[in-house]
């Protein structure tokens, strides 16, 4: 399949007002699972029609929504066959949103309260209040989903080959990125300045993912690998593809994917060689962390002359 374009700059609003709503969701979602380590409990999961929670519990009824980004319409279901759903279309403000959310799932017996304020993005409109974000692209949040799909396959290859801790690929909702974790096993940074960034970097953590851009980071669409503590060196090292930036994270723009001859090579090239100089600087054992499914040397070789 030929990979969609994902300018930022060219679906900027439907963006920023997706990744409100999935930040009600995934709200939700913390109120309604119970805590596992690093945050765990809180992503969304990518499906093949959009973005689930994945299952939830009130009481004692099972519930989930999901984002239908084919049907464009948001899903409630509960156990017992309860379902209810609403449009995501043009017009319709994340304050709009919050209020169809909830009276859905109180209809269906599973509403929770949430903390209705945005986390960890520039917007500060309390949800309830929020009339400005009220953008849907309907060609923009397809070509989204076709890439996250794409994307979310590629993660899950290449979280095959390490047979240490490791998270699922998972869609986390505040800085709405495409994510895969693989620890170490040593502790890592004290951070005491927030429970978020202290429970997610309590031991030493390699991050693997796909995120939409932003002003401040990487101005549009990649992929990204970084490690947490930084090694010495790390920056020096090689890497088959993509390129270090100022802050320590590696890049891989999506239009240089989208544009490969080999698009899925390239980006599994750029993870694992990216794990392998931050591994190397930090002083992981490869070999031992190399699983039964990972391609042997001479095979990951091959990808090398592909890029």
């Amino acid at each position: 399949m030929r990979l969609p374009e994902l300018r930022i700059a060219e679906w900027r609003p439907t963006k920023d007002t997706l990744h409100l709503y999935a930040q009600i969701v995934g709200k939700v979602r913390l109120a309604s699972t119970p805590p596992r380590n690093h945050w765990w409990h809180v992503p969304l999961y990518v499906d093949v029609r959009g973005l689930t929670t994945g299952p939830l519990q009130r009481g004692d009824t099972a519930f989930d929504i999901a984002f239908d980004l084919v049907g464009h319409e948001l899903v409630a279901r509960t156990v017992d066959g309860g379902i209810r759903t609403f449009a995501l279309m043009e017009g319709l403000s994340v304050a709009d949103f919050d209020a169809h959310l909830h009276a859905a799932l109180a209809e269906l017996g599973v509403d929770v309260a949430i903390v209705e304020q945005p986390f960890g993005v520039p917007m500060r409109t309390p949800f309830r209040e929020d009339v400005e974000h009220s953008s849907w692209d309907r060609d923009a949040i397809e070509r989204f989903h076709r890439a996250l799909v794409w994307s979310s396959s590629v993660l899950e290859e290449f979280g095959g080959w390490f047979v240490g801790k490791q998270s699922p690929v998972q869609l986390f909702w505040h800085s709405f990125d495409l994510s895969l974790t693989r620890f170490s096993g040593r502790t890592g940074l004290e951070i005491a300045s927030d429970a978020v960034n202290r429970e997610a970097y309590t031991h030493e953590v390699m991050l693997f993912g796909f995120w939409m851009g932003d002003e401040q980071t990487f101005p549009d669409a990649s992929f990204y690998a970084f490690i947490v503590p930084e090694p010495d060196g790390l920056r020096d090292s090689p890497l088959v593809a993509g390129a270090w930036t100022p802050i320590g994270l590696a890049v891989l723009p999506w239009e240089t994917v989208r544009s490969a001859r080999e698009p899925r090579a390239l980006v599994l090239a750029f993870l694992q060689g990216v794990y392998e100089s931050a591994a190397t600087c930090a002083g992981w054992d490869i070999a031992a962390f190399r699983s039964a499914w990972c391609p042997t040397d001479e095979q990951l070789g091959q990808l090398r002359p592909s890029v």
